[in-house]
């Protein structure tokens, strides 16, 4: 597995994936001090991936698991829900003094439901790891459980040694074989995973890396840039996910999925405003809406009477209005001080409750100005 953190690719390697069957999950309630035990997913089978201590630091071990999870939830092996534990993380802390070559002595955390949690419960256990070794003391191989409202890790039980599993082979499971032919059949049959999509993404649309990550983060994101890019300029598509529509899932917590904008009412608020019937200023300002609503643009602008003024006229006379109330800015621009221009605009858009159209109104402006 090929991560990357800021300072290029790193190589992470996998130990061994084998299957499990749940046992069940445990349920800790910090309010009522009690913990539950919930059977519904008991016996149920589950992938378990084993990856080698390649990793240094929390970052690169939520870069990893995002990988990861980018890759499972792309294949429909699983939803990814991580609070529902459909994808989950038990992670691994070791440290060592630097130049060290062995690993120190272990701990394994339990309870992470998320990747901003997983960074902050690792962080959390190298500090404490640090300050035992520092007050002269030894880590203690053992389960931790972490604590998300707290930001602590605390000890659940101690932790077996390998030979403890008690790993053996299951007599009534015969071994499995596959031909290199069998196997590029299925390799065939994938569907484009998420590092080609991520370039692909940026040949469409000239954005840079980190911001195609954010279109490839879940596969509901980039089946919607892709479905509503395939209907007007993919760059402007790209533009308005990581701008109004990011700024409100973060917002609102929600997940693409979950809204009620579809691909083609992105693509139809595109091109009413490359067709001069709104500002990109109004597009902004009614987004939330649209995202919340799922109503079609064009249908919702003309609704509320919000297309955009064309009409020099009507501009012209804002204009006139604006400028006969505001002398002394009027002989300060014509004194030198140009960048008043923008003080006109806001006054005229105001005027006009943000309608006027912003090219022809900075062509009148200078005309009248000048």
């Amino acid at each position: 597995m090929i991560i990357d953190v800021g300072n290029g690719p790193k190589k992470i390697g996998i130990t061994r994936i084998h299957m499990e069957n749940d046992a069940g999950k445990n349920i800790h309630s910090h309010t009522e001090n009690h913990s539950y035990v919930d059977l519904n997913r008991a016996g149920t089978p589950l992938v378990e991936i084993v990856s080698e201590p390649d990793m240094r630091s929390p970052e690169e071990a939520v870069a990893y698991l995002k990988a990861l999870y980018r890759i499972v939830t792309y294949l429909g092996v699983c939803d990814g829900n991580m609070e529902e534990g459909s994808f989950r993380c038990d992670a691994n802390v070791s440290i060592r003094p630097r130049g060290q070559e062995k690993l120190g002595t272990r701990t394994e955390l339990k309870n992470v439901n998320s990747f901003r949690n997983v960074g902050r419960a690792i962080a959390y256990e190298i500090a404490r790891q640090e300050d035992v070794l520092l007050d002269g003391g030894e880590v203690v191989q053992q389960t931790r459980l972490y604590d998300a409202d707290k930001n602590i890790t605390q000890a659940m039980r101690s932790k077996e040694e390998a030979h403890d599993y008690c790993y053996f082979p299951d007599p009534d499971l015969l071994p499995v074989h596959i031909d290199q032919e069998e196997f590029e059949a299925w390799k065939k049959e994938l569907p484009e995973l998420p590092k080609e999509r991520l370039g692909r993404f940026m040949e469409m649309t000239g954005i840079a890396e980190d911001e195609a990550e954010v279109l490839v983060s879940s596969k509901a994101m980039a089946d919607f840039f892709e479905d509503a890019a395939q209907r007007v300029n993919p760059k402007k598509v790209a533009n308005y996910i990581l701008g109004p529509m990011l700024r409100e899932l973060n917002a609102t917590g929600q997940s693409i999925a979950e809204v009620a904008m579809k691909p083609e009412g992105l693509a139809e608020l595109v091109t009413i405003v490359e067709e001069g019937l709104i500002s990109a200023k109004i597009a902004n300002d009614i987004f939330a809406d649209l995202l919340k609503t799922g109503a079609m643009p064009r249908a919702y602008v003309q609704e509320r009477g919000l297309a955009q003024i064309s009409d020099s006229g009507a501009i012209d006379s804002a204009v006139d209005k604006v400028i006969a109330a505001n002398p002394a800015e009027v002989e300060a621009y014509r004194g030198g001080k140009t960048k008043l221009l923008s003080f006109f605009m806001g006054q005229v858009m105001r005027e006009t409750r943000g309608k006027a159209n912003p090219g022809l109104l900075n062509k009148l402006l200078k005309e009248k100005l000048g």
